[in-house]
């Protein structure tokens, strides 16, 4: 089983990769053509609400609530039936997101006022930030559609297409600030555009995958349908068990459209690169892991089900560690390198280098997160991650206050890091508590080994990067010398822990052995 994982899991990683790294040429030409300032905070504002809703429904929110029903009727159905759910399901689907779609148009104005109340101060940035998001909202009925069609796909073990389809909606946004945006009286009102466009787009690029597993929607009404209603049930708990995070990053958004100008951008910035690792790793294994959670729970294997977990829970701190410290140390390297042309400064930055270190302490929770919450939702237990999470946005609400003052933006984002410790934590203690995931063999010694290597690689990057050589080079070579020691750091990472003894055969088997932590 945990060699098909695996499989399954690198070939999500490798489509993310991708996606992740045409979303960081699309950063690059954002900053590059429209710099830091009021129009550009005013467009972060207006795409969080759609770039969350994306990151809730597409990074395995909808699946969550969606892949645990249908496995059930994929193993106690007809074929005849599981059509009939499916059609049912995605007609009644559509209706819920088109009518939330109209309100959000609707209500912009109000939201932008809830989600930045500092741009009320600014009028003209008010206006432009409730534009905007009136011509990005309709992107929810698009994405909701396409997170359905996605866990369908994930449910057949069909990975690659849901897991590039996310590419698209960088492609659209590269070619609007390219070619759309000179032709508009006001540029940054083309990026809007692409995220529409990308929507429509991302739903007929899932249609032949779908047509070819036979499983292409009719969309029928089925509002009384038994299953149609017990998924809809689970949808919203699930919904906010897995997007707490989110949550708190859109808070985060909301005090600091108080802070100094920039502080929403800097915050953006910031957490793009924190997303890299955190999608490559943690939307992968989510993926992945759910369908393999949800069969082993409808079959009753309770050692499948650990045996899963404990799997990606090994895969977690293998690479979240070495990603945690790497971004520790290259932070401002990073930024510059991806980030610093035109009109985007070195005092920018160093603003985003804060708020990137705050948030890259919080990588290996927000990753671990994703694993755990996967661990009830594939029992359709969704009250437990909802509870914890409503303590998880308390804390975090309660630290912002605290820390806002004294490290401004990047006090915002520690806050949201040390909350998702606090969440995970949570959520770990429960599965350990009741028995529902029980270490494998070997965990001591793995965990040492991972903090040795993570230990000498840092030592090796601390010792040799000048960190400020980023300010005095051009671009071409902050380029290649981020490379040479990330690709540097990776090599002496890896080596070590071969050198330890690491095999991949211990992330593979536990031997049927348990430990306790």
């Amino acid at each position: 089983m945990a060699r098909q994982l695996f499989k399954s899991s690198l070939i999500v990683a490798s489509m993310t990769l991708i996606s992740r790294i045409l979303g960081f040429v699309r950063d690059m030409l954002i900053a590059r053509i429209f710099g830091v300032d009021l129009a550009t905070d005013a467009f972060f504002v207006a795409f969080k609400i759609p770039n969350f809703l994306r990151r809730l429904f597409v990074e395995g929110a909808f699946a969550h609530a969606f892949v645990s029903v249908l496995s059930e009727y994929k193993t106690q159905s007809s074929q005849a039936v599981l059509k009939l759910f499916v059609d049912r399901t995605s007609g009644t689907l559509a209706v819920i997101l088109l009518l939330v779609s109209l309100v959000g148009v609707l209500v912009a104005p109000v939201l932008i006022l809830l989600l930045a109340p500092g741009f009320s101060w600014q009028g003209e940035q008010h206006e432009l930030a409730v534009l905007m998001l009136q011509i990005t909202f309709p992107y929810l009925f698009f994405i909701g559609i396409v997170a359905f069609f996605g866990s369908i796909l994930n449910a057949y073990g069909r990975f690659a297409v849901p897991a590039i389809t996310p590419a698209i909606l960088n492609i659209c946004m590269i070619a609007a600030a390219i070619g759309l945006a000179p032709l508009m009286q006001k540029p940054v009102v083309a990026l809007a555009w692409g995220v529409f466009a990308a929507g429509l787009f991302q739903v007929l690029f899932q249609l032949p995958a779908l047509i070819r597993l036979g499983l292409l929607p009719s969309f029928r009404l089925g509002f009384y349908d038994p299953g149609v209603r017990r998924a809809l049930q689970l949808m919203l708990p699930a919904i906010f068990s897995v997007s707490v995070t989110q949550i708190n990053l859109l808070l985060d958004t909301l005090v600091a459209s108080f802070l100094t100008v920039g502080s929403v951008s800097w915050l953006y910035y910031s957490d793009r690169l924190v997303e890299f690792p955190l999608g490559i790793l943690g939307v992968a294994l989510a993926t992945v892991i759910l369908p393999g959670l949800a069969k082993s729970h409808v079959a009753q294997d309770s050692i499948a089900f650990s045996a899963a977990l404990d799997w990606g829970l090994r895969l977690v701190f293998l690479v979240g560690v070495p990603a945690t410290l790497g971004l520790l140390l290259l932070a401002e390297p990073m930024l510059s390198t991806l980030f610093q042309y035109k009109e985007f400064s070195v005092s920018d930055v160093h603003m985003a280098g804060k708020s990137l270190r705050a948030y890259a302490i919080g990588l290996l929770a927000f990753i671990m997160i994703k694993i755990l919450v996967s661990g009830f939702t594939s029992r359709q237990d969704m009250q437990t991650p909802v509870r914890y999470g409503v303590y998880a946005m308390i804390v975090s609400l309660a630290l912002n206050v605290l820390l806002v003052f004294p490290l401004a933006h990047a006090g915002l984002a520690l806050a949201t890091s040390l909350a998702a410790f606090f969440n995970a934590a949570l959520l770990l203690s429960k599965l350990l508590r009741e028995r529902i995931y029980q270490p494998g063999h070997g965990w001591r010694l793995f965990l040492f080994r991972i903090a040795f290597a993570s230990a000498v690689m840092s030592a090796c990057l601390y010792y040799f990067v000048d960190a400020d050589w980023w300010k005095h080079w051009s671009a071409k070579d902050r380029v290649i010398n981020i490379l040479k020691w990330i690709f540097s750091g990776v090599i002496v990472y890896l080596a070590t822990l071969l050198l330890t003894g690491l095999r991949p055969r211990h992330l593979i088997h536990t031997h049927g052995k348990i430990e306790n932590f």
